[in-house]
């Protein structure tokens, strides 16, 4: 009895890795970006997120849902039993040559259901900052601000904007081509980086954001990247880093780039530290171009972060000249494409229109 027992005991668990895998591929296949599970009732509903929509793919039931979810935490070693309390984690696969990279975050809902969502990337190294964008003008600022010594650069975005992606980027620019020692502080570590000596925040081993930065510092870094800045004590350690000669690379929420400068000070820190320590923010977003995502870069650096500055002193809104706005940037390209579409369609044969108010007849 034991063995039969045992011998199901396999089955359903083979089954149950073979669904949760089956359900990745397939939302690979269709171009997703992100898969979704959410309880609804008796059911989970499986969805895609492709671009700024979410399509709902298929349902399946609760037990099932809650099993595969289970699976995803033990790859990603999560604690399986608990479902109280939000988890994030990452784990790879193989799907076919290529290597994927997850980022998975559960959250609990009622009677103890966890959603999951789940984040793709593809497992490669990063790319040179000059092949992340068309923008010759940006990946050029993003090097020259990438050689610098000491301070800071801030990236905003979205969720999905391609904020890490750009990170990892210009640390690469400065572990390989410049000879930097590089540390990053991540929650979670997205991909593996051969230049990076990478640390993953890990809150019950008492590696916090703010305590992992403190041990880095011991640790002899040229280059300090922080997933996120998203309290105080990461905000205060990670400017007193930069003040002692650190270059420290890192995300902020905020809805634009002068709106980092008004979340740093959210976390006590000074205008003036601020001043003497931000060199650069960038904020980005994706487009779709020839089969590859491509970034749009809006960046605040130099006598317009000075007046950014000024105008924040002061209690002044300050405006992103227009031509530099991730919007605008947007709209040109938008219209270029429509312009290329135009002059690449066939033009009718001139032989073919009469001249208006001509006769054709002879």
């Amino acid at each position: 009895m034991s063995i039969y027992l045992a011998g199901r005991r396999r089955t359903i668990e083979n089954f149950i890795e073979q669904k949760a895998v089956e359900l990745l591929g397939r939302a690979l296949g269709e171009g997703a970006t992100d898969l979704h599970l959410n309880p609804s009732g008796r059911t989970y509903e499986i969805q895609h997120r492709k671009g700024r929509g979410i399509i709902t793919a298929a349902e399946i039931p609760v037990d099932l849902g809650e099993r595969i979810i289970s699976f995803y935490k033990y790859l990603s070693s999560l604690d399986i039993g608990e479902r109280r309390k939000p988890q994030s984690g990452a784990f790879s696969l193989n799907f076919g040559k290529a290597r994927y990279s997850f980022r998975i975050s559960t959250l609990p809902s009622v009677n103890l259901r966890e959603s999951a969502a789940i984040r793709f990337q593809p497992h490669e190294e990063a790319l040179p900052v000059g092949k992340l964008t068309d923008d010759r003008e940006a990946a050029s600022l993003l090097l020259e601000a990438a050689g610098m010594r000491q301070g800071m650069i801030f990236f905003t975005g979205p969720t999905g904007s391609g904020k890490t992606t750009t990170m990892y980027s210009v640390t690469r620019h400065c572990a390989e081509e410049l000879g930097r020692h590089v540390i990053s502080l991540e929650d979670p570590v997205e991909r593996s980086q051969p230049h990076l000596l990478q640390i993953q925040v890990n809150e019950r081993a008492g590696i916090t954001y703010s305590a992992g930065l403190k041990a880095i510092l011991r640790h002899s870094p040229d280059v300090i990247m922080i997933g996120e800045i998203r309290d105080s004590d990461t905000a205060k350690v990670a400017v007193q880093a930069a003040l002692t000669g650190h270059l420290v690379v890192a995300t902020v929420h905020s809805r634009d780039t002068s709106g980092s400068l008004f979340r740093m000070t959210e976390f006590g820190i000074q205008l003036e530290e601020l001043r003497q320590t931000v060199a650069m923010i960038c904020a980005q977003r994706l487009w779709e171009g020839d089969g590859h995502r491509k970034a749009h870069f809006e960046i605040l650096h130099g006598e317009l972060l000075a007046e950014a500055f000024r105008a924040i002193r002061e209690g002044e809104p300050f405006v992103m000249p227009e031509n530099l706005t991730l919007e605008r940037k947007e709209e040109m390209r938008l219209g270029a494409a429509f312009y290329t579409a135009a002059s690449q369609a066939q033009a009718p044969s001139a032989g073919t229109i009469p001249f208006a108010g001509r006769r054709t007849d002879g």
